[in-house]
């Protein structure tokens, strides 16, 4: 009985979906499908393609976690921060740019004339 009443409520969500939404539902479920018998006999490894591919829907579609199976939904989210994690992480790597002996100069007189000034208040005195 609820498996019927559960059927029914689906067919009525879906009247009322977007086509993209089911596209995007349709992609999420058949690559399911794909690791399972991918990988069928043996504990489910994920390759990094697939990943890539559940990153993706959920930007674009957050709702897919709704239809996750395979995978929990935190360890999609998971997923999600580690890529932004190394984006930012190879965004940070060319360091700060060099300053001039000069600049520094300037901002160790402006340091030494004004005690009472701090980092913020130099720093937008220099841009003038």
């Amino acid at each position: 009985m609820l498996a019927l009443i559960s059927t029914v409520f689906s067919w009525l969500a879906c009247r009322f979906c977007s086509r993209a939404e089911l596209e995007l539902e349709l992609i999420a479920l058949r690559h399911q499908v794909a690791i399972m018998n991918r990988q069928r006999p043996r504990r489910l490894r994920f390759y990094s393609i697939d990943r890539l591919l559940w990153v993706w829907l959920y930007r674009v579609w957050p709702r897919c976690l709704e239809v996750m199976v395979v995978a929990k939904p935190a360890t999609v989210v998971q997923w999600h921060r580690h890529g932004f994690r190394l984006y930012w992480r190879s965004r940070s790597r060319s360091g700060r740019k060099p300053m001039d002996n000069e600049t520094r100069k300037l901002i160790r007189e402006m340091c030494l004339a004004n005690p009472l000034w701090g980092a913020p208040r130099i720093h937008g005195s220099c841009r003038r």
